[in-house]
């Protein structure tokens, strides 16, 4: 039986899936970060299903990025990442997504995990993080134009922030003050010339993920090195520059290592080991200048977007206030006296 703890509409949405399997014990197994919330389903012949349940956004988003998932994972079979990312399950040969009152709800195949990261990498380490990235968005690339764009794009979601800093009410709810206008939009307005100035338009769009903090994938070692093994997490998902996934791999590769803090400083480029993760990764998919120097706009997205804009759906309300307030009085004033020039090294 289903405990009653568990939200009615996954109950609901498993009988919509119409799998004849009967679920014995469900267990929440959130991260307890975000918004969203994740359950394993155990199922009478001892195989586990993966639900999410989410509320953000729009469900058309939500449908249309687990059918460009499913077409990736589809598009990497016969590659050694064939088996890296959680299936989305289908039924009828389709995508299964279910809906109600402002909640959605996608199941997942489990994925089996093997070695975890530590959470400080050693040299050789952040230098195979490096390769199986390089690697990994080589594949990608290469598959690219068989998985089709989304709706979504970085330009409409910066100009929504842009609209939204205007009205009195948005900024009421997070504490901002008036001046914060006329700051957020400057932001605004240089990602999007800076972007369009080095090249962003002309760039071939892959499949990124933008978060891959330790707990996201596992991989196995080899050696004193590894691989990657299994990822299961589509949070962040998107069709975008690979530029997007370098400021996760700046902040697993820092000499820290990875913090339980959240904290989202830009400082981490600027380590000497993400340096080496860069050589690494330029090593089997080389990098270009513009792309270096995209970091820089990356990174002022991330937080004009996924800190700003959208944070309260993706980071608890704690979490999401202290983010925001150092978003405005530290991460973007900070940004402006940066000079990525010297990431041109790694070329």
């Amino acid at each position: 039986m289903i405990e009653p703890a568990v939200p009615p509409i996954v109950t609901a949405a498993w009988d919509a899936y119409g799998d004849d399997r009967e679920v014995v014990e469900v267990r929440e197994v959130s991260a307890n970060v975000s918004t969203n919330s994740v359950y394993l389903l155990v199922l009478e012949d001892n195989h586990n299903v993966v639900a999410k349940r989410s509320s953000y956004g729009s469900y058309v988003h939500f449908r249309q990025d687990h059918y460009r998932i499913h077409e990736w994972i589809h598009r990497l079979r016969g590659t050694r990442y064939a088996n890296f990312l959680a299936p989305v399950l289908l039924k009828n040969g389709e995508v299964f997504t279910y809906r109600e009152e402002g909640e959605w709800v996608v199941f997942y195949g489990q994925q089996p995990f093997y070695d975890f990261l530590p959470r400080k990498l050693s040299d050789t380490q952040v230098e195979s993080l490096g390769l199986e990235m390089g690697l990994f968005h080589r594949e990608c690339l290469d598959i690219s134009d068989r998985v089709r764009p989304t709706w979504q794009s970085l330009g409409a979601d910066v100009a929504s922030l842009h609209d939204a800093i205007g009205s009195a009410e948005w900024r009421r709810n997070r504490g901002f003050m008036t001046s914060a206008i006329s700051f957020v939009r400057a932001h605004c307005d240089a990602f999007l010339g800076n972007a369009d100035d080095l090249g962003y338009h002309e760039w071939t769009k892959i499949p990124v993920l933008i978060d891959w903090n330790i707990g996201n994938f596992s991989v196995g070692m080899d050696g004193e090195g590894f691989k990657f093994f299994s990822r299961w997490d589509y949070d962040w998902f998107r069709i975008e520059p690979r530029m997007l996934d370098f400021y996760f791999c700046a902040r697993v590769v820092r000499e820290e290592g990875d913090q339980t803090a959240f904290s989202y400083t830009a400082d981490p480029f600027f380590d000497p080991r993400f340096m080496a993760f860069l050589r690494a990764y330029h090593s089997v998919n080389p990098l270009t200048r513009e792309e270096l120097l995209f970091l820089k706009e990356a990174y002022r997205f991330f937080i004009l977007n996924y800190v700003l804009r959208v944070g309260e759906h993706f980071f608890r309300t704690d979490i999401c206030h202290h983010l925001q307030h150092e978003a405005i009085e530290q991460y973007l004033p900070h940004l402006e006296l940066l000079d990525f020039e010297p990431l041109l090294e790694v070329l």
